[in-house]
């Protein structure tokens, strides 16, 4: 049995993820931030769930949420990053406001909650961090750069954590899903209230009146929480986990886009180096 700290509870793949860790037999800290939108899942599991008031924006409720699992359970073994939403403006249309909260929940949030459970898992040499991210830092399509952009960063700062973290026996596992039935493309998403008309045929495509994705996603949240689970109990868990075959074939374009770009501009590439005649 393990204990693990699952924030963005409530609703989505942090819901199921939830639900399939407790239906395994784990014990769950639930982080949400209406407490009554996990009160059912707690209540299903009085013995090994702890439902806590958790914006992650908020490093006292951060701090709280982790000294509660560790108090009730002993331990936490496991951090799922997985609170966040997604803001779609182009980057000439986006709000400072609006761009300083997304970051303080995608990034700034995932980075308070890793400091908060690091002493623990250092001190007994084992511990998993799982960061959802998305295949949009990857693809950055228009319209989602700052989404994108905070997704890039969570993703950065996790491949150096993984290098500082691995000699000491705590894992650290990126997941990009691709779209999956929740309510990210929904009810969660935000977009910016400027509208530039000349970027109607770029970010313009992708705003939230005009999107007929949502409800239509490939991807069951209940299929990817079992994938997330069988990675984190891994003998080496990965360290970046594609979520669905959208996601896989997004990147394999994007990588192989990269490599035909490396070449063409190799030998410009080679040409700076002092040594080059």
């Amino acid at each position: 049995m393990s204990t693990w700290l699952i924030t963005g509870s409530s609703s989505g793949l942090g819901r199921d993820l939830a639900r399939a860790v407790l239906e395994a037999g784990n014990n769950a800290v639930l982080g949400a931030r209406d407490l009554a939108s996990v009160k059912d899942l707690a209540d299903a599991h009085p013995d090994t769930a702890l439902a806590v008031s958790l914006d992650v924006t908020d490093h006292a409720q951060v701090a709280e949420a982790v000294r509660g699992g560790e108090e009730r359970f002993g331990a936490v073994d496991v951090l799922v990053n997985n609170a966040g939403y997604g803001y779609r403006a182009a980057v000439e249309e986006g709000d400072d406001a609006d761009v300083a909260t997304l970051f303080a929940t995608n990034f700034f949030g995932p980075v308070a909650l890793i400091k908060a459970v690091l002493p623990g898992m250092r001190a007994r040499r084992q511990g998993a961090i799982v960061n959802v991210s998305s295949i949009g830092a990857r693809v950055s399509p228009a319209g989602s750069g700052y989404y994108s952009a905070s997704k890039s960063a969570l993703e950065g700062m996790s491949g150096s954590l993984r290098k500082e973290l691995a000699p000491l026996g705590i894992s650290v596992t990126v997941v990009e899903p691709g779209a999956f039935r929740t309510d990210f493309a929904g009810r969660s998403l935000q977009q910016s209230a400027t509208v530039i008309a000349d970027y109607a045929e770029t970010a313009g495509k992708r705003r939230k009146e005009v999107d007929t994705a949502h409800g239509s996603q490939p991807g069951d949240p209940a299929r990817a929480a079992q994938a997330i689970i069988t990675a984190v109990e891994a003998d080496e868990p990965p360290a970046l986990l594609m979520l669905g075959p959208d996601a896989l074939k997004a990147i394999r374009g994007v990588i192989e886009a990269q490599l035909a770009e490396l070449k063409d501009w190799e030998n410009t590439s080679l040409s700076t180096d002092l040594s080059s005649s």
